[in-house]
C-alpha cells in the first residue's frame, strides 16, 4: 500500500490490473495529485494492492473479484478510512471497482474505469483480442525470463513511451522485489474471465476512460459499459492499454474535466 497526499480530505484508492503492483502506476499519481488539489483541495491518494501482487504476492490471489473487493475493503479499516471513498481503476482493477459499486453502494463516491471490459457486455474476442492469444500462452510457459516476460507484457501495453529501456528496468525490479508467481497471474486470469457484471446501472457515478489504439482489450469493450449504464466515456486515440503510463497528463486532465462538471450547476 502507498500513499500520496493530505490526511484530511477525500480519498481516491487507485487498483491496477492483473499482475501489476502499485509500483507500476509509475509517474501517474504525481500528476493525478495534482490535478486533483485543483478540484478536491486536501484528496488523499492510496494505492491498494490486490492480494497476490505487490506487497502482497506471498498471499493466494482469489480465483473471484469479489474476494479481492474484501481484501480491499479490509486494507482501507487497517488505515482508518471510513467513510466513502473514490476509485480509480484499470482491467483487472476497474472490475474490482464495479463488484465493489453493486454489492456496497454506499462505500464508494465515485468511480473511473480505465480499459476494461466486461460480461456481459462484450464478447470474449473483443475482452481480450485474439493476437494476443499466443503471446499469453508463451507468457506462461516457466523458460521464459523475467526480462522477456517483462518486454512483451510492455510491448503489449504501451504504445507511446520514449524511454522503454528505463521503464523495463523499473519493471524488471519490481519484479524482483515482489515475484508475482505464475500460479498467481493464473488465478487472477481465471477471476477477470469469471467475473460478470449486472445489467442494472450501478447507483455508483462513473466515468470510463480508454484508448482507441488499446492493442491487448478491444475499446469498444468501454463503449459497450458505457451505452448500458449510461456513463460518460473518454477516448484516447494513441496510447496503449497502460493509459496512465502512456498518457498520465491526459488521464489527470479528464477526471479533473468529470469533476468540475458535475461540481457545477
Amino acid at each position: 500500500m502507498s500513499e500520496v497526499g493530505s490526511m484530511n480530505g477525500p480519498v481516491w484508492v487507485l487498483l491496477r490490473g492483473l499482475a501489476r503492483e502499485v509500483g507500476h502506476w509509475g509517474g501517474f499519481p504525481a500528476a493525478f495529485d495534482q490535478e486533483l488539489q485543483l478540484q478536491q483541495p486536501g484528496a488523499r491518494l492510496l494505492m491498494l494492492d490486490l492480494p497476490g501482487n505487490g506487497a502482497l504476492h506471498r498471499e493466494a490471489s482469489p480465483t473471484k473479484v469479489a474476494a479481492m473487493v474484501e481484501s480491499c475493503r479490509k486494507q482501507l479499516r487497517q488505515q482508518g478510512v471510513t467513510g466513502p471513498v473514490h476509485v480509480l481503476a484499470m482491467s483487472l482493477g476497474a472490475m474490482v471497482a464495479c463488484d465493489w459499486a453493486a454489492r456496497y453502494p454506499q462505500e464508494l463516491k465515485a468511480s473511473v474505469l480505465i480499459n476494461t471490459s466486461l460480461q456481459p457486455f462484450s464478447p470474449f474476442y473483443h475482452r481480450l483480442r485474439p493476437r494476443n492469444y499466443l503471446a499469453f500462452l508463451l507468457l506462461s510457459l516457466p523458460g521464459i525470463g523475467p526480462r522477456r516476460r517483462e518486454a512483451k507484457v510492455l510491448a503489449m501495453t504501451s504504445n507511446l513511451q520514449s524511454k522503454p529501456d528505463q521503464v523495463l528496468a523499473q519493471w524488471l525490479d519490481l519484479q524482483c522485489r515482489h515475484p508475482v508467481g505464475l500460479r498467481n497471474s493464473l488465478r487472477q486470469l481465471w477471476a477477470a474471465s469469471r467475473y460478470r457484471a449486472s445489467t442494472m446501472r450501478p447507483a455508483v457515478p462513473m466515468l470510463l476512460l480508454c484508448s482507441t489504439a488499446d492493442g491487448l482489450v478491444d475499446w469498444r469493450c468501454s463503449q459497450a459499459i458505457s451505452q448500458a449504464w449510461g456513463a460518460p466515456l473518454r477516448t484516447h486515440a494513441q496510447a496503449g492499454h497502460d493509459l496512465p503510463l502512456d498518457d498520465p497528463q491526459w488521464v489527470a486532465q479528464a477526471v479533473g474535466d468529470w469533476l468540475g462538471a458535475r461540481q457545477s450547476p
